[in-house]
């Protein structure tokens, strides 16, 4: 296994874990973990150790972004060249049809005239459909896909930067931090747990926060 495989393998609870985020929003799973994927494997092949975070963090926005990119297709659905041709054929038959007859064509109908399927017919119907919105209230003036998606980016690429810069601490340190910001309690407690003074305790706190903040600006 090549090296480009095994980090992408390594990481696809990365991937998992973002496509979460969006489940039971139109788009099937497989079509989100798929695109989370191909977001992984660009930021495999872009990434660079000297930016100073760790693979996991600079993948977040990467692989979100190809996520969020389905919902700005209106799904995984791609509508092929000839698909959108016969449906503007369809649509200017069916206008001739109307004018000529004073009522609308039914598929068959269409199918013989344009020399097609009736399949063919309803495919290049269905696949041209504009999507009504699914937080509007039946308005038949919207005609864009309305799905509220929450902007995860910023909050997950924290987290998960937050959680490396905490994982170079030593075991000590990781306690302070367990104890002060987790567990909230007081210098005086954690210096009592620690076995610390609690002029200690803050000393060594400052230091640590100082170090973090120094590794989470760069």
């Amino acid at each position: 296994m090549n090296e480009r495989n095994k980090l992408v393998e390594e990481n696809l609870g990365l991937v998992h874990s973002c496509c979460k985020k969006f489940k039971n929003r139109g788009i099937e799973y497989d079509d989100l973990f798929s695109a989370g994927c191909m977001g992984l494997i660009k930021a495999i092949d872009n990434f660079n150790p000297d930016y100073g975070l760790q693979l996991s963090t600079y993948a977040v926005p990467v692989i979100l972004g190809e996520i969020k990119q389905l919902f700005r297709d209106g799904g995984a659905v791609k509508v092929s060249r000839s698909l959108k041709e016969l449906a503007m054929k369809i649509n200017k038959t069916n206008n001739d049809f109307q004018l000529k007859h004073n009522r609308a064509p039914t598929v068959g109908e269409l199918a013989q005239i344009l020399d097609t399927t009736k399949e063919k017919i309803n495919e290049a119907l269905n696949a041209t459909r504009i999507p009504l919105s699914l937080t509007a209230d039946n308005d038949e003036d919207i005609k864009e896909l309305d799905l509220p998606c929450d902007d995860n980016v910023e909050k997950l690429t924290e987290r998960l930067a937050l959680k490396q810069v905490i994982s170079q601490l030593d075991s000590n340190d990781k306690k302070i931090i367990e104890l002060r910001y987790y567990k909230h309690q007081t210098q005086t407690q954690t210096a009592e747990a620690l076995n610390m003074t609690q002029v200690q305790v803050s000393r060594r706190e400052k230091k640590i926060l100082l170090f973090m903040r120094q590794k989470l600006s760069v």
